[in-house]
């Protein structure tokens, strides 16, 4: 053999234990970020519906359910019913938040319209979910659907239908985006309250990376979607708000936002101009405060936002 092939051979004999190691190296690197932003941190619940009551000396009926997904796996939530035949509505959190930081705001609705309200926790979310990861927007749309689902199976007091085919959905950025993409899978959704809205799960991403790593840089940002896609075995969803609100079809819509909620102002604003059709939009998106930030949120300005919602599916449902 020539010298300088038995050098080469060498040479790459030598270098394979070192390429190994890196390859190594960042497969573990990503997959921590896959499993960090995959799997938000939890904390206790802001308000359970026992603690609401011990607070407020109200007594109210808030029951915990489950649900099938339509992925096989189960879903749960706070439910608080209301009149028979009566409207029924969603409330869909952020990323990084659970159904407690609106349940305050779920309890109003109903005391006001005697509506049906449901509190999921979104995929990964809340303790002890029952899915443990979320996937960012790419499986929420499909169990809001299961959601609806589930309510029209709910019977009053007088063993009739609780809930008839009349919906509203409230959500918050990835709970905004979820309500969108559900347009798709053909469900009754009438009124829709959507606030700071993610223009696409890769902005969400990206945040998410920022905060697990620290790192705000494109090309950490591509990898790690990259490796998300790969996680959720090629069901990442990418597509835009824009694109499902385009579906929309004689829905009212109000979109939300303030300065607290910083890019996502912009992006809900821009909003707008992606529904199509027969759909109804107002836009609002010049408040002090936003849902964003909701549950740390006391006093005049709370109550101001909780108004502007419960008036929307008040006059807009029924």
């Amino acid at each position: 053999m020539p010298p300088r092939r038995r050098i080469g051979k060498r040479l790459i004999k030598s270098f394979l234990p070192i390429a190994l190691v890196v390859v190594l190296a960042v497969v573990g690197a990503f997959s921590f970020v896959v499993y960090c932003i995959s799997r938000p941190t939890k904390r206790p619940y802001v308000v359970t519906p026992e603690s609401f009551s011990r607070i407020s000396g109200r007594a109210i009926k808030v029951t915990d359910e489950t649900w099938p997904t339509r992925d096989g796996r189960s879903a749960r939530g706070w439910l608080l019913k209301g009149a028979e035949g009566a409207p029924a509505v969603v409330l869909l959190h952020r990323y990084g938040g659970d159904r407690s930081w609106l349940f305050n705001l779920g309890v109003k609705i109903n005391e006001t319209t005697n509506f049906t309200i449901l509190w999921p926790d979104l995929r990964g979310h809340g303790e002890n979910p029952p899915i443990k990861w979320s996937s960012l927007g790419a499986r929420e749309g499909q169990d809001l659907a299961a959601a609806f689902q589930y309510l029209l199976t709910l019977k009053s007091e007088n063993q009739k239908q609780l809930v008839r085919e009349s919906f509203g959905v409230y959500g918050v950025e990835l709970g905004a985006y979820s309500a969108l993409k559900a347009i798709g899978e053909e469900v009754p959704i009438n009124v829709m309250v959507l606030d700071s809205v993610v223009s696409s799960p890769n902005e969400l991403l990206n945040t998410a990376v920022a905060s697990c790593v620290g790192i705000d840089n494109s090309l950490v940002q591509s990898l790690s979607r990259f490796a998300m896609k790969m996680y959720l075995l090629g069901a990442y969803d990418d597509n835009s708000a824009c694109y499902f609100a385009g579906s929309a079809d004689k829905q009212r819509v109000l979109l939300l936002s303030g300065s607290d909620a910083g890019q996502l102002r912009e992006s809900t604003a821009a909003l707008q101009s992606c529904f199509r059709g027969q759909a109804n939009v107002e836009t609002r998106t010049d408040l002090p405060l936003s849902g964003y930030s909701l549950p740390s949120t006391t006093g005049e300005q709370g109550e101001a936002y909780d108004r502007v919602v419960i008036e929307f599916f008040a006059r807009n449902l029924r």
